[in-house]
């Protein structure tokens, strides 16, 4: 069942791209030449007023070819016979289609289980925050320079660009109507930490180690069973951090006793201070109902959301924060579909509908903002093209063009097996 969900959102998402451009192709006399959902050889076909329709083998992708689209031919009816704006408004309608879609879904979602405003819901006693006038109750506009519309907003932004020591935080808040400026310097939780992961909570062996920390450097291995610290046993999770509680970890060694295929060894090491700026406040990030216009204007905000968040996350990309492997193609995406789908059956159909939906939205605004990135091969790509022919009043050379989307169209192709082999490296 979490295949064939995950299968139906990805192929609704794509055939609402196809269909943007279908229908104003449509509208500029453009003919159509198939109109198809899905890769590989056709499994239903039907031809109707000059349009074969298909329904093809692979359900991971779809297209709406149309004549002379990458060719010379500027006969009748062809791609390039059509004025260019024309052209443009055709390219432009597949990432537009997707956008009011991620819309018309988000409303729903917004109307079923509201929204979740950035509202303080604590400040911790005696921290930077509360000195510097932060309430509960206040509501977060902005961080950092970075405009605030919802609790979700703030947690991506929070994750995609961590607080460091000596970071100044800046905030403006909502409070009885009115706007004001808040600014502090986060305190700093300080930690001692030995450097290692459990397998699992309730389990003391060695799942990997943290490089450059005290385990490491001491020799231990992924594998190992800690038994002992400073002769104290501790046979399971729960002795440990029962331990960790009446003994916290300072810079002062310790003697760790460890287990390696059957024998027993000892290594002495000190902890490594571990220092965390914390803003010193929680905040909402569950929904809150919501009705009226509030419903058009929240499900808008979503959209931007999505939208916003996936630009952070390009940038994240360029600048190598985030790397190959945390992309995902058609294969992870119908896979975390697939979870989400899981996950949500404890909590009731609502929620399922709700977060299948949810991950439409996502998708189908991934999808209008990937395909107006300007490169080759892409919308965005045709885009400059056709810009650069209106601003100029004459084609770009078509056989360049079409060698240049040809050249992208490799590139991709090789992305895409990149990013599947990846994907499927995740699953199993």
């Amino acid at each position: 069942m979490r295949f064939v969900i995950a299968v139906i959102i990805f192929s609704v998402v794509i055939l609402i791209h196809e269909l943007g451009h279908f229908l104003l192709a449509k509208k500029n006399h453009i003919e159509v030449v198939e109109f198809s959902l899905g890769m590989g050889p056709r499994i239903i076909s039907t031809v109707k007023g000059g349009t074969r329709y298909s329904v093809k083998l692979l359900p991971l992708g779809g297209s709406c070819a149309m004549a002379g689209e990458d060719a010379e031919d500027d006969s009748p009816g062809t791609f390039n016979s059509a004025p260019v704006w024309g052209r443009i408004a055709v390219v432009a309608a597949g990432p537009v289609f997707n956008f009011l879609l991620a819309f018309v879904l988000s409303v729903i979602i917004v109307g079923c289980i509201g929204y979740d405003p950035a509202t303080v819901l604590q400040v911790t006693e005696g921290s930077a925050a509360e000195k510097a006038g932060l309430k509960e109750g206040d509501v977060i506009t902005e961080y950092q320079g970075y405009h605030i519309d919802l609790g979700k907003d703030l947690y991506v932004y929070s994750y995609l660009n961590e607080l460091k020591e000596g970071d100044t935080i800046h905030l403006k808040v909502k409070r009885d109507g009115k706007e004001q400026e808040i600014s502090y310097k986060p305190d700093v939780n300080v930690r001692y930490l030995l450097g290692f992961n459990r397998s699992d909570v309730n389990s003391m062996t060695v799942e990997s180690l943290i490089k450059g920390m005290p385990l490491e450097e001491a020799g231990l291995e992924a594998g190992d069973v800690i038994t002992k610290i400073n002769g104290v046993e501790v046979p399971d999770g729960n002795a440990y951090e029962k331990y960790i509680e009446e003994h916290p970890l300072s810079d002062e060694p310790v003697t760790i006793t460890y287990e390696r295929n059957g024998l027993e060894y000892e290594a002495e090491i000190t902890p490594r201070e571990y220092r965390t700026p914390v803003s010193g406040f929680g905040y909402n990030t569950y929904s809150e109902k919501t009705s009226g216009f509030n419903v058009l204007k929240y499900g808008a905000v979503e959209v931007k959301y999505m939208i916003r968040t996936t630009i952070l996350s390009l940038k994240e990309l360029v600048t190598g924060h985030l790397g190959m492997k945390d992309l995902s193609g058609p294969v992870g995406v119908v896979d975390a579909i697939g979870d989400t789908y899981e996950q949500s059956k404890s909590e009731g159909t609502l929620m399922i509908w709700m977060n299948m939906l949810n991950m439409a939205v996502l998708l189908s605004a991934n999808l209008g903002v990937m395909n107006l990135l300007p490169l080759p091969a892409l919308d965005g790509g045709r885009l400059v093209f056709l810009v650069v022919e209106a601003i100029r009043r004459k084609p770009v050379n078509r056989q360049v063009e079409g060698m240049i989307h040809f050249a992208g169209l490799m590139l991709l192709m090789a992305l895409m097996v990149v990013v599947m082999y990846n994907d499927i490296l995740k699953i199993f």
